[in-house]
């Protein structure tokens, strides 16, 4: 197998493709009895690279759907203000109906309640983005090192999937690694043809990538990959995850990164953190940390945006998980789906740093 191999520079350091979504926040209030809500610009694409930038100061781009009406100009905003480029396919909204920029609804839980999520995706702009309406030749136009996608986008619609493969084809054929966040949500592909669908969708958007993230379950719902019973396995434990990559590669045989974050859960607001990648045919594994988790959602993606910038920088595979492990830890300390640490505070961390008072 031939090693991953990562361009040394370009015009962008990473492009993600995927929908743009506004996460509405009612802090630990549900839903139900809330008042107000702080607001979220997120989606799960767009977090990896809004990380890039504003931590790790690459330059970055998303190529997404944007609606010309005010929530659209909310989240253009929010995108700019992270170091993103905005490469967008512009709708222009009718005043009623739409199209629009999709709402999460999120709450965040405490103790032993659990978070609840919730989707308007009614009528979203991303889910109309079809083959043909991407310049993919502009876009890696002077060279980009990294593209990524994942599976929420691909599961919006038939043409979003479609629109990701002919992403990946341009960005092979230009040069780029290819990494792809398989990010399985039951609700979105329950709307979207189910399981089976999403097996047969994701496993041909698979066959172009290099960097595959994803943990037990992502890999047995979105790609069929046998392994253990989820439930019956502990959180912490990278013996399930290290014994499904054979299977992994036996069906993706192009993939040479596999990586996941390992979280057990001991209340809403306590976690245990871990992380496992396999890199060139060897598992590394990060150390285990306790989280007290101000806001969970973007976790994954901070890992895997730690983990892309350790490769892109050539550091070792190990301190490449170690970033990645660090990285996700340090935004669950934080309110929202992206970052606010700085690249000094996720090294110190990744070198066994203390949460001692900065002074």
């Amino acid at each position: 197998m031939a090693p991953l191999v990562i361009r040394p520079s370009g015009g962008s350091d990473a492009v993600s493709l995927g929908a743009l979504v506004h996460r509405l926040d009612p802090g630990i209030v549900p839903f139900r009895k809330a008042t107000h809500c702080d607001i979220h610009v997120s989606g799960g694409e767009f977090n990896v690279v809004a990380n890039l930038a504003d931590c790790f100061r690459l330059n970055t781009a998303i190529v997404s759907a944007m609606v010309d009406y005010p929530v659209g100009e909310l989240i253009a905003e929010r995108v700019k203000a992270m170091g993103v480029r905005g490469v967008y396919t512009r709708f222009a909204h009718d005043g009623v109906s739409g199209p629009n920029m999709a709402a999460v609804y999120s709450d965040r839980g405490h103790g032993v309640r659990p978070p609840v999520v919730f989707y308007n995706r009614c009528n979203e702009a991303a889910a109309r983005l079809k083959p043909g309406d991407v310049d993919w030749t502009q876009v890696f136009a002077g060279g980009v090192r990294w593209f990524h996608s994942g599976g929420i986008f691909a599961s919006l619609s038939e043409t979003t999937a479609e629109l990701i493969v002919e992403g990946m084809q341009a960005a092979k054929a230009s040069g780029a690694t290819t990494s792809f966040d398989v990010n399985f949500r039951e609700k979105l592909w329950k709307n979207s043809g189910g399981q089976h669908r999403a097996v047969a969708v994701l496993r041909r958007i698979v066959d172009h990538v290099d960097v595959l993230v994803g943990n037990e379950e992502d890999l047995q719902k979105g790609l069929g990959v046998r392994g253990p019973e989820v439930a019956a396995v502990s959180g912490l434990d990278p013996g399930a995850f290290i014994g499904m990559i054979s299977r992994v590669l036996d069906q993706h045989p192009r993939v040479k990164v596999v990586a996941t974050t390992l979280r057990e859960v001991l209340s809403t607001s306590r976690h245990r953190w871990s992380a496992v990648a396999w890199i060139d045919g060897d598992a590394y594994v990060a150390p285990t940390c306790e989280l007290d988790v101000v806001d969970r959602v973007g976790g994954g993606d901070g890992f895997a945006a730690g983990l892309f910038y350790g490769l892109l920088a050539g550091e070792s595979p190990d301190d490449a998980v170690r970033l990645g492990w660090a990285h996700g830890a340090l935004l669950t300390t934080y309110p929202g789906d992206t970052t606010m640490a700085t690249l000094e505070e996720v090294r110190a961390f990744a070198r066994g740093g203390s949460a001692r008072i900065q002074r």
